[in-house]
């Protein structure tokens, strides 16, 4: 096994590797003096199971051609099998028409990826499950669920506990969370007037005195969760925290977190933003190196993936 981190998330790729106790691969990814991506191996990789550890975060177009020259590197070395580690997949909320002459880019970096080389994906909390499907190589899309409810149960009381989905387009992963926990769910009826803002509306679910905890899948302008938990505490809940899988954290949204009726938001490592994180009062980060490396492990023995999440 080989492990190739691009320079998306460098301090996610390096846990990844203490967990598997694999060293990263020797490799240069640069750029010449008009910005164009330069990338070369500096180790054997012929014949080798190799992995490609690369979020395609912001700046996304300049990770996406990182990742695609990487793999046509491994490629044009002979590497046996190449597989595209995703911890984040960008373009994902791009996954079907949204009106007249409009792209389908997700659609369009599944074909990239798969024409760059990549003989099949690893990615994680993909935003619609349907992606899966716009890949024509093997695709295991890990869940978060597991390594979320493990820090709920180290930091709250699961006996007064309301789990809440931002919207109802999350309502199956908020409701595996509550299940896990035996909690209650709620929903933030909302409506969206334009992409990057929202208007909650109303709360389906009593949340009347009780500890609620928002699951998403991405948070971005964080918007969207700090105008729920508003609305959430003037229901009467006694807090209100989120919980996200990927941390986009565009704009502002650090310091409107901060400001916000938010106790705590909590993200993965899935995207990286340096010290942010310690400069921050509220937002707090947990790591998934350990379910990426466990799953990195099997693909690479042939073992179930899929038994992660019994």
């Amino acid at each position: 096994m080989k492990l190739l981190a691009g320079n998306a998330n460098q301090p996610l790729a390096s846990s990844i590797a203490d967990y598997l106790d694999v060293p990263l691969t020797r490799a240069q990814v640069r750029r010449f003096a008009d910005n164009e991506i330069f990338a070369t191996i500096d180790e054997n990789v012929r014949g080798e199971d190799v992995f490609i550890i690369q979020s395609t975060s912001a700046p996304a177009n300049d990770h996406l051609m990182e990742l695609l020259i990487c793999m046509d590197a491994l490629r044009r070395a002979s590497a046996r099998r190449i597989t595209a580690v995703l911890p984040y997949f960008g373009y994902a909320r791009q996954d079907r028409k949204t009106g007249g002459r409009t792209p389908i880019s997700a659609k369009l970096v599944a074909n990239l990826v798969t024409t760059a080389g990549a003989d099949r994906v690893l990615t994680m909390e993909l935003h619609a499950g349907q992606i899966q499907g716009f890949f024509d190589i093997p695709t295991d899309n890990l869940f978060i669920t597991n390594t979320m409810e493990q820090d709920i149960r180290r930091n709250y009381k699961t006996d007064d506990l309301m789990i809440v989905s931002p919207d109802v387009g999350g309502v199956v992963r908020a409701r595996a969370l509550a299940n896990r926990l035996g909690a209650d769910l709620a929903i933030v009826d909302k409506r969206r007037e334009r992409a990057g803002e929202s208007e909650v509306m109303n709360i389906i679910g009593d949340v009347s005195g009780r500890a609620c905890i928002l699951f998403d899948d991405i948070v971005d302008s964080a918007g969207t969760l700090c105008n729920a938990a508003e609305a959430m505490m003037n229901k009467g809940a006694a807090s209100v925290s989120a919980y996200v899988a990927h941390g986009v954290m565009s704009g502002r949204a650090f310091d409107r977190v901060d400001a916000s009726a938010l106790k705590e938001l909590v993200v993965s490592n899935s995207i990286d933003h340096g010290d942010k994180f310690s400069k921050s009062s509220k937002v707090r980060c947990v790591s998934v190196a350990p379910l990426i490396g466990e799953a990195i492990r099997r693909i690479a023995n042939e073992e179930s993936v899929s038994k992660l999440f019994d």
